[in-house]
């Protein structure tokens, strides 16, 4: 019989028919209470696979198409008077949800950027001189087409930072383009999902992941990495105390992910790129691809903990 994640693979997979490590960085993201942006051009199926995740655990999920025109209490929410009681009234905006699809977020202006930071890292909303909880488990999923493109605003890296971790799926194989061409994955296919996963079945792996056991060893391996990005000549910001700790959240939602109570160093060299190239800022600008490198022409000089 599949584990719950499995079916839980399975059933995005239905759908979702591009890079197999687009499922697995979207589940780990999720197991590690983290937020998700996924950076890529248009039509890779970036708004298929949030939906799929979201399409496939039984919990609230809404979506919000991010427009140049957009409000930040279109986002949040807004008070209204009712006559009939003489009170204002809160209206919940969409951010009041399990699982929140962020569409397009770089085609917003910054100050409704910023509208979602307070709920990305304190899971509340402040509003009317009130703090109302977002329910767990809470998870945003944001898609962006790539900065250059027209039309589009640069994250800000105090935002850039609430992600866990930011991702590009790519283009799909011949084979996996044929396989879409004949499903059509948005239309019947993805109505039919159904949920594979309770609420309260995410909300025990998640905290079943904090107690994955990170040894002492590997947690001086992370924060000797974390050093050397802010030593190293070409790198103008390097990676905060925060970025350490997502990266060893992010490597113990992968050891859960993979069937381990303990995380391993390929745990934490697997997340190196999704979960710091976005939180570090090179000495002149450069794509994403460029900090990847940088990062990785770094991890070389770092003793490895076994």
């Amino acid at each position: 019989m599949p584990t719950p994640l499995e079916r839980l693979r399975e059933n995005i997979a239905r759908v979702f028919l591009g890079n197999p490590e687009g499922v697995d960085r979207v589940i780990c993201a999720l197991l590690a209470r983290g937020h998700l942006l996924i950076e890529d051009v248009p039509g890779v199926g970036k708004t298929i696979l949030a939906t799929a995740l979201a399409r496939s655990i039984d919990c609230s999920f809404s979506r919000i198409q991010l427009t140049p025109d957009l409000l930040p209490s279109d986002v949040l929410g807004v008070s209204v008077f009712d006559r009939a009681t003489g009170e204002f009234e809160f209206k919940r905006g969409p951010i009041f949800a399990n699982i929140v699809l962020a569409d397009e977020v770089n085609r917003t202006p910054p100050r409704t950027q910023a509208a979602l930071l307070e709920a990305m890292n304190e899971a509340t909303v402040s509003i009317d001189g009130r703090t109302l909880t977002l329910e767990p488990p809470f998870m945003v999923i944001a898609t962006q087409n790539p900065f250059d493109f027209e039309g589009t605003y640069l994250l800000p890296e105090n935002q850039l930072d609430r992600f866990l971790m930011r991702i590009s799926l790519g283009y799909p194989t011949p084979d996996q383009e044929a396989s879409i061409l004949d499903l059509r994955p948005a239309g019947e296919a993805m109505h039919a999902l159904a949920p594979v996963l309770h609420k309260a079945e995410v909300l025990a792996m998640q905290q079943a992941v904090d107690g994955v056991r990170l040894d002492r060893s590997l947690l001086d391996y992370i924060v000797s990495f974390a050093s050397a990005t802010r030593e190293h000549p070409g790198v103008q910001v390097g990676l905060s105390p925060r970025g350490s700790l997502a990266l060893a959240q992010a490597a113990r939602a992968t050891a859960f992910y993979r069937g381990r109570d303990y995380a391993i160093p390929e745990d934490i060299l697997d997340n190196v790129g999704a979960v710091c190239a976005h939180r570090v800022i090179l000495r002149g600008s450069g794509p994403a691809s460029s900090a990847l490198s940088t990062l990785t022409s770094i991890l070389e000089t770092v003793p490895s903990p076994i």
